[in-house]
């Protein structure tokens, strides 16, 4: 089977002297619900003490008919446990808006300042969703279909990707609308990925940077189809 790697997460990021194609997700099940950080498809969750300890203050909400419900997070060895879980046709999203300032140097001198906002969806039925992070990913109501957008706008033209935690996957792009459509033959949870660049600078906790990056994942499960390929086994994370 053709191995698809999701989109990078930024090339000039690093983790650990490495650069790394890492995004955070949500997944859930009848016990509650858990924010990652790592490789869906290579099935790497980052741990603590290690590579999660880099977050700073990642926050959660609930959202459904009844509204909106902050979630607390608490930090365990390799997750950030949700105080929450989606309902039907609930949804949770959840970013890191407060990560550190990236300088990029040559030598002793800064080239550039970068700010890299990782963002997740969860949700739990087809139904449409209100787009709520900067860079959000969220269904239209219709059988395999998603919109994104960028502060509420429709991002046209972007590259997205679809995998399962066996290593199957597939990219498409959206229309002008900001529509993607994708088939999803196996059973099991699918993770959907979208990343995009804004050159344009700003200032974040007081600092100041050049360029803002933003990575964002839509989780859902789907209960038919072909049975799913089983995962591989756990990738060892980073220290």
């Amino acid at each position: 089977m053709k191995r698809l790697a999701l989109l990078p997460l930024v090339s000039a990021l690093l983790f650990a002297g490495s650069a790394q194609a890492h995004q955070v997700w949500l997944e859930q099940n009848d016990k509650g619900a858990n924010l990652y950080f790592g490789e869906f498809g290579d099935n790497l969750r980052e741990a603590s003490p290690g590579l999660l300890d880099k977050f700073v203050k990642p926050t959660a909400t609930l959202a459904g008919a009844k509204g909106e419900q902050q979630l607390s997070l608490n930090k365990t060895s390799n997750a950030f446990a949700l105080s929450g879980r989606a309902g039907k046709n609930e949804t949770i999203f959840a970013e890191e808006a407060s990560y550190p300032v990236i300088e990029r140097k040559d030598g002793d001198k800064v080239v550039s300042r970068m700010v890299w906002t990782p963002a997740a969806r969860l949700v739990t039925s087809n139904a449409a969703v209100e787009p709520k992070l900067t860079l959000d990913i969220v269904p239209t109501g219709k059988e395999g279909e998603f919109k994104v957008t960028y502060k509420g706008e429709p991002l046209a033209k972007t590259k997205v990707g679809i995998i399962v935690q066996s290593g199957w996957g597939k990219e498409g792009w959206t229309d002008e609308q900001g529509i993607v459509s994708f088939d999803r033959p196996w059973q099991g949870t699918y993770v959907l990925e979208v990343h995009h660049t804004d050159k344009t600078p700003g200032e974040r906790n007081g600092e100041k940077y050049d360029v803002a990056s933003f990575v964002t994942t839509l989780s859902l499960n789907q209960p038919s189809g072909l049975k799913a390929v089983p995962a591989g086994p756990a990738a060892t994370p980073n220290k």
